[in-house]
């Protein structure tokens, strides 16, 4: 996990998903400075390339959700985002924003070449040692280990069962969804040396059999207090204080 920032014993991380969604608008610094207020302990924010080169945080493709315009991220400039997407944030302004909170950094496309630019920016935002690199590929993952022995990184495979790849590749946290989050899947990833952190709410804007009755980050009462039942390392919401106020549990890896 970053060095300079740790769960206490009777809990999991809370990470504030998209910065904290349920807090203020998503992936901007509104929602991070709400989520430092309540106590979260990371603030995870999405990142994609834009048209000019900027890496911005995002969490879709396109911009039809946020702001009713088909155009891709991607083929979109930096000054038109800020236009269509209020509160936008680049790379360094999400470090200096996150401050001093953990920052885990979804990298939504498994380009390598990512890397030494996001990596370069954390150096400059003196985060690194606060930073968790959340990456899709194991490619990518093995790039930033490589680069830097010593960056905490988070693998975000589609493989519920892909644990002991993660790890042969450089990560030090394995991501589960909700729905497949198990005993089985926890003890295996800690067998290999992983760090367990549980993203809730459902992975597809379609709701898929076995996941909970929830969009991305969003649970209920019952939903985690099976979660925590599981012993996590780390928790992923959109409304840390749902897990905040939550009973404490004991028998945490974390520490």
């Amino acid at each position: 996990m970053p060095s300079s920032v740790a769960a206490p014993p009777s809990r999991p991380l809370a990470i504030a998903h998209r910065g904290g969604a349920l807090l203020a608008a998503e992936n901007t610094a509104a929602a991070f400075t709400r989520a430092a207020a309540i106590g979260a302990d990371w603030v995870e924010t999405d990142l994609r390339r834009s048209r000019d080169g900027s890496l911005v945080c995002l969490h879709d493709a396109d911009l039809l959700r946020l702001a009713g315009d088909p155009r891709r991220v991607a083929e979109t400039d930096l000054a038109t985002l800020r236009l269509l997407v209020p509160g936008l944030m680049t790379l360094p302004e999400a470090i200096a924003a996150s401050a001093p909170l953990g920052l885990l950094l979804d990298v939504k496309t498994a380009d390598p070449a990512l890397v030494p630019e996001i990596l370069a920016a954390l150096e400059e935002g003196g985060a690194r040692r606060r930073a968790v690199l959340g990456l899709r590929d194991l490619g990518q993952i093995a790039a930033a280990r490589a680069l830097d022995p010593a960056i905490a990184i988070l693998g975000l495979l589609a493989d519920p069962d892909g644990a002991e790849a993660a790890r042969r590749a450089g990560a030090g946290w394995f991501r589960l969804w909700q729905g497949q989050a198990s005993a089985r899947r926890i003890a295996a990833a800690r067998a290999v040396g992983l760090k367990v952190a549980i993203m809730v709410g459902q992975p597809r804007t379609r709701p898929e059999p076995g996941y909970p009755p929830f969009g991305v980050g969003g649970i209920d009462a019952a939903g985690l207090e099976q979660v925590l039942a599981l012993r996590p390392d780390a928790v992923m919401l959109d409304d840390p204080r749902v897990l905040l106020a939550a009973r404490p549990v004991t028998g945490l890896s974390s520490s």
